[in-house]
């Protein structure tokens, strides 16, 4: 994966080469010296923003009764006495 920096006056001018770039990575859009926009494929941006299913949506699943599940037991420290002298 490549990293590729560009002005917003180099994206402006050749939009067609930063699209060619987000190709091998992200492309980091500057205004003024700081990073303002980051260009990535569609791809890129579905991987990297796919949400994983919590809890909730796991046991609303069809047929969930039928998923094997047997949490370890906690240890003795969890809770521990508190000294009030």
């Amino acid at each position: 994966m490549t990293i590729t920096t560009m002005t917003s006056r180099e994206f402006n001018q050749d939009v067609s080469k930063a699209k060619r770039s987000a190709l091998q990575g992200p492309v980091f859009i500057t205004a003024r010296g700081q990073p303002a926009h980051v260009l990535l494929t569609v791809d890129d941006y579905q991987r990297i923003s796919k949400k994983k299913a919590g809890v909730a949506e796991l046991l609303a699943m069809p047929d969930a009764d039928n998923v094997e599940f047997e949490p370890g037991r906690l240890s003795d420290e969890l809770f521990k006495p508190v000294d009030l002298s």
